[in-house]
């Protein structure tokens, strides 16, 4: 959706010395500490058994709850900062998340996402409704790298795992109480609290809400004060839990998570306007704006998602030890979103004439984009997991999910593009309703043998047989009714893993692997009477990669460094549509983009002083490829694979991937002063590096396709007397304003600088 013309809709592990915090970690992933005031073990659980991370074959990031609150991430677009080679453009509730360049290209209900979220164990909303905020968190796993065999179809650059604090049965009534305010008028309050039930049986109950103004100074166009919503967020979720183990071998945990997350609205600038100068020239822009300064005539602007989200995981061990595991997922939400597309219209006249192409047919400044979209999704999955002893280990499971979108009728109430306010021409309207069921059913496996000499080989794969279906699709174009119709889309796909580890002693892990990954294709609206249109189909990646994991000082220092190298195929990008450019159409990459790169980590803790950090770099280059701009409306033929070259059909041969920076890197550091009582202080610095990234394969920069790099300041000093941990924390202290996303000629723009204090008690 978001303004497109398709439905087609390593290890950071730093310990913190913290007394207390409000989000303990919890035991399942952080345990046995090493005993001499190191690092303790890191657990990983994504691959439905319990590993060291320090041994897995596997390029991760891992964070406990406390942790994520110390470094400032409390939702999903500040992972960025945290760990290499990732990137989050966020352009309000559409969240693109890229891992090593590969992701989610195009924002749509059509593609799918490439790094998909699990909440407690269950595959979330595909691309929508993903700034749930992070609250009473255990931990949260970033994996790195195609995820096929144990995450699916929509992880080919990776997946994250984030996983709540569960009940304590045999624990007391503990927990904690946090309050937050800061600038921007922001107040916030979370909590939770366990409840021991008896010898069997416990719950927990858990809460956030948080309210603050918005980030921008608006105005009309004749430049009055704007009347409508600013972007005020008013944020409210619940978690409820629900944990019973009648006896040692059955355990049975219920969650439901709901939220309302009210954005106001998602302001957004011209691209136009990030320019001091004229592009090419020494002339200066006189639209030039900052990003925070915005001018819109559509006062009803919105942003709403709502969700609920039950989740049922049974785990019972047989006498030999197998464990027979089962989850199962209920989740439906909406999201309702309004923006002014007041800036979309063609450059005719004025200093910008003849320098910025037009962005599409738009001639009015009343023009609108807003969809009101259900979604609903069944999920079930079992496993059969074998013990962890022995030289022979293995696990064999099946997933089925059904995901379903409505398009809510009539259509010219809830999803159009192009809305005039008030509607006094059709001319450039477009309306859209109908439904878009999607199923995924697979099975999967994956098998370690122990060989002498500390080596290990593990095997796994996955099949999948995915669907997409357009159903009953009604679309009102420039008023010529298209359709109904339906038209659909299956895919099939065996995903697998290869690796050989090599434990050369306590300190050292060396693994080297190939895997692959999947993600289907989608389908593409007709836009002409009576024509039907063809569909992309889906992308695939082979990914080398190679890795040492150490430890050094007495486990007081801890390193990763891994190399990879991927082939990446069919890419599904929006250009011209190849027959007749002026439309867009979503088509896929001819030729494979090479991507490799290298990433590096290390964490340490020497007494009170504690410091991580993570470098990652990535080069990518796409093989031939022929395109025509669709903003640039031209009518010539472009075919994707033989072009010819002319001056609107480019070879975008040797262009980066879309959103794949060449360096990130992220580093922090704390010390914990001991003070009389038994008191602490504790000041910590995060600063994080993600270089300049295209949002387009186009590389234009004249049309704002370059985003600036972004450089992210965050600080805290915490004082913890007894329960109670006084923080007071700053997040983009240097007030870096830069552009977090781009779409439809938008440049939406990241958090600016916040600050302020939050009291918790712990109890």
């Amino acid at each position: 959706m978001r303004g497109k013309l398709c439905l087609s809709a390593s290890i950071l592990a730093l310990v913190c010395c913290n007394a207390a915090n409000a989000q303990t970690t919890s035991t399942t992933t952080q345990t046995s500490a090493s005993g001499n005031g190191g690092i303790e073990t890191v657990v990983v659980t994504a691959e439905r058994r319990t590993t060291d991370l320090q041994k897995a074959a596997l390029s991760a990031t891992v964070l406990s709850g406390d942790q994520l609150q110390n470094k400032g991430v409390n939702v999903v677009d500040q992972l960025q900062f945290i760990a290499p080679n990732i990137t989050i453009d966020n352009f309000g509730q559409g969240v693109d998340f890229d891992i090593r360049g590969i992701g989610k290209g195009e924002h749509n209900s059509q593609t799918t996402p490439g790094v998909i979220t699990y909440r407690d164990g269950v595959a979330t909303f595909p691309g929508y409704i993903t700034e749930e905020p992070y609250y009473d968190i255990a931990d949260i796993q970033i994996l790195r790298g195609p995820q096929g065999t144990f995450a699916g179809q929509n992880a080919i650059g990776g997946a994250v795992f984030v996983n709540s604090q569960n009940p304590v049965i045999g624990g007391g009534y503990d927990g904690y109480i946090q309050a937050q305010a800061g600038n921007y008028t922001d107040f916030g309050l979370q909590g939770a609290t366990n409840l021991p039930i008896d010898d069997t049986l416990a719950a927990r109950v858990a809460f956030y809400g948080e309210r603050r103004d918005g980030f921008y100074d608006m105005t009309t166009s004749t430049g009055a004060k704007y009347p409508g919503n600013e972007g005020e967020a008013k944020w409210g979720a619940g978690r409820f839990s629900l944990l019973w183990k009648p006896t040692d071998k059955l355990t049975v945990l219920f969650k439901t998570d709901v939220g309302v997350l009210d954005n106001g609205a998602y302001p957004a600038d011209p691209y136009t306007d990030r320019f001091k100068y004229l592009p090419g020239t020494t002339t200066p822009n006189p639209f030039y704006t900052d990003l925070f300064k915005i001018s819109a005539n559509d006062t009803n602007q919105m942003a709403q998602d709502e969700y609920v989200r039950s989740s049922l995981k049974v785990d019972y061990v047989f006498d030999g030890g197998i464990k027979l595991q089962t989850v199962t997922a209920y989740q439906t939400g909406n999201t309702r979103y309004k923006g002014d597309l007041y800036s979309t219209g063609p450059n005719t006249s004025g200093p910008y004439k003849g320098v910025f192409p037009t962005t599409g047919p738009f001639t009015t400044d009343f023009a609108a984009f807003t969809d009101n979209v259900d979604e609903t999704i069944w999920s079930q999955e079992i496993n059969l997991i074998s013990p962890d002893t022995g030289d022979f280990r293995w696990i064999i499971g099946a997933f089925a999910q059904s995901d379903r979108y409505g398009f809510l009728t009539p259509a010219t109430k809830d999803f159009i593009i192009n809305l005039y306010t008030p509607i006094n021409s059709l001319a450039f309207q477009y309306d859209l309703s109908g439904s878009n069921p999607e199923s995924d059913v697979s099975v999967f496996g994956q098998a370690s043998y122990e060989l002498p000499a500390g080596f290990e080989v593990q095997l796994g794969g996955r099949y999948s047989a995915v669907s997409t279906v357009n159903k009953d699709l009604l679309i009102l174009q420039y008023g010529t009714v298209i359709g109904p119709s339906t038209q659909g889309l299956a895919s099939h796909n065996f995903s697998y893993k290869a690796a050989l580890n090599w434990t050369i002693d306590e300190n050292n892990f060396l693994y080297g692997f190939i895997a692959t990954g999947f993600k289907p294709g989608g389908l593409n609206l007709p836009f002409i009477p009576g024509s039907s249109v063809s569909p992309f189909g889906p992308e695939t990646v082979v990914n080398y990669e190679t890795g040492w994991k150490s430890s050094f000082l007495d486990h007081h220092l801890l390193t990763q460094v891994d190399g990879f190298y991927n082939n990446f195929k069919s890419f599904q990008v929006i250009i011209g549509y190849p027959a007749f450019p002026t439309f867009g159409f979503e088509v896929n990459n001819p030729n494979p983009t090479k991507l490799y790169g290298f990433e590096g980590s290390a964490q340490a803790v020497f007494g009170a002083l504690s410091f991580d950090t993570n470098i990652g770099f990535t080069h990518s280059s796409l093989g031939t490829f022929y395109a025509t701009d669709p903003r640039a409306g031209s009518p010539t033929p472009c075919n994707p694979a033989t072009g010819p070259s002319s001056a609107s059909c480019v070879n975008l041969s040797g262009h980066a991937q879309t959103y794949a920076p060449d360096f990130t890197f992220n580093v922090g550091a704390q010390y914990e002063f001991k003070l009389d009582g038994g008191d602490t202080l504790t000041p910590r610095v995060n600063f994080a590096h993600v270089s300049g990234q295209w949002a387009t394969l186009i590389e234009n920069s004249a049309f704002g396709d370059r985003l600036a790099p972004r450089d992210i300041l965050n600080a805290q000093l915490a004082w913890t007397h007894g329960e109670y941990v006084v923080t007071l924390y700053g997040t983009n202290l240097t007030d870096d304003h830069y552009v977090g996303a781009l779409n439809s000629g938008l440049d939406f723009a990241g958090a600016p600088r916040q600050y302020g204090i939050r009291i918790m008690k712990a109890f």
